[in-house]
């Protein structure tokens, strides 16, 4: 691993938290991510499964998580499994885990390895009257892949046809929507790492450097802080390119008098950052784009007051439509006589700002949580208001995140640059 060791205090709590939320009688199994192919016989960087990692801190594939608090035997009332390593294994992979390294990370104190974890499994579905699958509910979650935990529940299904089969999905989304010390002080490291790659950039950026020189120059800090890498896709942007809300093909040459948004941000632990700013090309602003980014910015503030707990995040979108609206009337972009005139169900601003304002933010960049339920103290958002006009090839977005405090926000990005002067003076030493 990159990263030091997270105090385990936060994956026992975490199970603790879970448990209490279940059933009486009964037994919750997690599996770990595939190793996903390529082509040939390579296959991509593994990636957790982000609820498994929340409750164990093990980041490794072939992993198996059983948790049976009511279990007539306390020794396996949470069982580890883990992959066995071998010689072979150890040369040509490199070492996995042992059992006491497994413990000391995940604060488990039965660790079995993997070979026995069907054997375990039948023991303790015998004494239980529930059976919790996990499975990705996400809303936006559109995948056609099979995944190990899919696989794992058609298994089940077959094997334990008698079970009362329960979700285990919403518990761990309303657990995971509140972040602990632990947790914020990890998203805070990513945020640092992401503020060393911008401030990288400021000194490395002129007319006639390549989107994907700009990237090599964010991920060479990145990793070189421990981090894993990009957090998401990288999105650098310069031109009309910023008007495509998912452009990362990074391609393009970055002309003179033009913008460049930057949608990238660093990982740490597995815990994800994710900035947005907006620079120019050759260190000054012009006057429209100061008037259009002062618009997005003076948005991203009054969003900002507006976050609070006993919010909704679908009221507060509807709130910051109304600040978007009257900014888009200073910088006329918007006409007062057809703002009266518009269908409430399509706002006119729409035209300009198409996204939402903000998301949860956590182990995944689009966090688990729920959109209906009034915002907690200890919630993370991420605020990224933009302002996009296709017909002057500008594309103009701000993004920081925030932790929802009891008296007030914390801005995990508070150090990196935002304000246009700063930005120009940096660009300019």
């Amino acid at each position: 691993m990159r990263y030091q060791n997270i105090n385990n205090n936060l994956f026992i709590e975490n199970r603790k938290k879970f448990i209490e939320s279940i059933k009486d009688k009964s037994a919750v199994v997690f599996v770990s991510n595939d190793l996903m192919p390529t082509n040939a016989d390579e296959e991509m960087l593994f990636i957790q499964n982000t609820n498994l990692f929340y409750l164990t801190g093990i980041d490794q594939e072939d992993t198996f998580l059983i948790l049976a608090p009511d279990f007539p035997d306390k020794n396996l009332r949470e069982i580890l499994f883990i992959k066995e390593t071998s010689e072979k294994i150890s040369i040509w992979e490199g070492n996995k885990l042992t059992k006491n390294e497994a413990i000391k990370i995940s604060g488990i104190k039965t660790v079995l390895w993997n070979d026995e974890f069907y054997k375990i499994l039948s023991l303790i579905i015998a004494e239980s009257n529930n059976l919790y699958i996990e499975k990705n509910e996400h809303i936006r979650s559109i995948t056609e892949v099979e995944t190990a935990q899919d696989r794992f529940y058609s298994f089940a299904k077959e094997k334990f046809p008698l079970q009362n089969f329960e979700r285990s999905y919403p518990l761990l989304s309303k657990l995971r929507m509140v972040k602990n010390n632990i947790e914020i002080k990890l998203i805070q490291k990513a945020c640092d790492i992401t503020e060393k790659g911008f401030r990288r950039i400021l000194n490395y950026t002129k007319p006639g450097v390549w989107e994907y020189e700009l990237e090599a120059e964010f991920i060479h800090e990145f990793i070189n802080n421990k981090s894993k890498g990009f957090a998401y896709q990288p999105i650098i942007a310069s031109g009309i390119n910023a008007c495509t809300l998912h452009y990362n093909e990074n391609d393009c040459e970055c002309k003179p008098g033009s913008l460049i948004l930057m949608d990238v941000a660093a990982e740490y632990a597995n815990y994800k950052s994710d900035m947005t700013r907006t620079i120019p090309v050759d260190g000054k602003f012009t006057k429209r784009q100061l008037d259009v980014y002062n618009a997005v910015l003076n948005v991203k503030n009054e969003a900002t007051n507006i976050l609070r707990p006993g919010i909704t995040v679908n009221d507060y979108h509807k709130e910051v439509g109304k600040i978007m609206e009257n900014e888009l009337l200073k910088i006329n972009l918007l006409d007062k006589t057809d703002v009266k005139k518009q269908d409430s169900k399509n706002p006119l601003f729409k035209q300009y700002f198409m996204h939402g304002t903000s998301h949860h933010l956590g182990l995944d960049v689009h966090d688990v949580g729920n959109f209906y339920v009034d915002l907690k103290p200890g919630n993370v958002f991420t605020i990224e208001p933009g302002i996009y006009i296709r017909k002057e090839n500008l594309g103009i977005r701000l993004e920081d995140n925030i932790v929802i405090g009891e008296k007030e926000n914390i801005n995990l990005m508070k150090n990196i640059p935002i304000l246009p002067e700063e930005i120009e003076d940096l660009m300019n030493q």
